[in-house]
């Protein structure tokens, strides 16, 4: 059997996530705490018992995301590691990729996305926007309707291509406003905004890219041991000095993660697809764009039991 992971982004995140694996697992207890030691902070207690505001401020949620990916991985690392071929995250889930991959021990990585958390923060606070998911089969491109909107009222830009029924935007808050009203112009079934502070992926994270830059100079890398397929051009990457590129260029540019799922489905359509932390929201988008693939999330203690089972291994 073969694997490709799959790795969950911010908003993903939930009070309680991972809670089960620390108090079942010693190795996922281990990277917990690795995490706090590394930022510290007590991530691990703002993702157990939160609160949920405290969790889902960007600089907590981001290391918190990667610490349970982690954690799950290093408990099913040994079962399925040499049948995996190939890994993706959706925006934050793409550093947690390249964990699993090899590419960056713990330590590091949490530095990073602690690091890559603050910056977005602290230039959401000086400079306001908005995100917006449109959802819907619209008459109009998405793109079209945003450079309208910029040129009226005020900077949108297409965030995350989700799938070809969701598209997120983000921008200036005038402008996310007056796209939202052309997308429903356009036949959007519902316009919801996000619960951010800041208008990620999108130009005005541009001040943030040299302290990520920086970030991720000072930590050691390595060529993942799979290929990850990045957010900016839905491309494999196998490079060490590729991927740090392309994570800085991630943090102004649009997630393409349905290119990155169609890429996947292509190359591995007999693989079985497991998105590993929390919730399941990236599987759910792959089943609507493949209803045929197969798919398993991986967060808790029951959903790492079964796919351990699946294998053949006891936990």
């Amino acid at each position: 059997m073969e694997y490709v992971l799959l790795l969950p982004g911010q908003g993903s995140q939930k009070v309680g996530m991972g809670k089960d694996l620390f108090e079942a697992f010693p190795t996922a207890r281990e990277v917990f705490l690795a995490v706090d030691e590394a930022v510290g902070a007590s991530i691990s207690t703002i993702a157990f018992e939160g609160p949920s505001d405290e969790l889902t401020r960007t600089l907590n949620a981001q290391p918190a995301l990667l610490a349970h990916s982690a954690a799950v991985w290093a408990v099913v690392q040994n079962a399925i590691g040499p049948q995996v071929r190939a890994a993706a995250g959706h925006s934050l889930g793409e550093f947690s990729a390249y964990h699993v991959a090899g590419a960056i021990d713990l330590a590091a990585a949490a530095r990073i996305v602690r690091r890559r958390g603050t910056l977005m923060y602290e230039q959401g606070e000086a400079y306001p926007g908005a995100m917006t998911a449109i959802l819907g089969v619209l008459t109009s491109s998405i793109d079209d309707i945003c450079t309208q909107a910029t040129a009226e009222r005020g900077l949108v830009v297409p965030a995350n291509y989700n799938s070809d029924q969701q598209v997120v935007i983000s921008g200036e808050v005038a402008g996310v406003e007056r796209a939202m009203e052309l997308a429903k112009a356009a036949g959007a079934q519902r316009c919801l905004s996000l619960p951010v502070s800041g208008a990620f992926h999108s130009p005005l994270m541009e001040p943030a890219v040299a302290g990520l830059r920086k970030a991720l100079r000072e930590e050691a890398w390595s060529d993942p041991r799979v290929p990850v397929v990045a957010n900016v051009n839905a491309a494999p990457v196998s490079s060490a000095s590729v991927a740090c590129d392309l994570l800085v260029q991630q943090l102004t540019a649009p997630v393409r993660w349905t290119r990155v799922s169609r890429l996947l489905v292509e190359q591995y359509p007999d693989a079985t697809f497991v998105e590993i932390g929390c919730g399941a929201v990236l599987t759910g988008l792959l089943r609507r764009l493949a209803p045929s693939v197969k798919t398993l999330s991986c967060g808790t203690v029951a959903e790492v039991e079964k796919l351990l089972a699946l294998v053949g291994v006891l936990a």
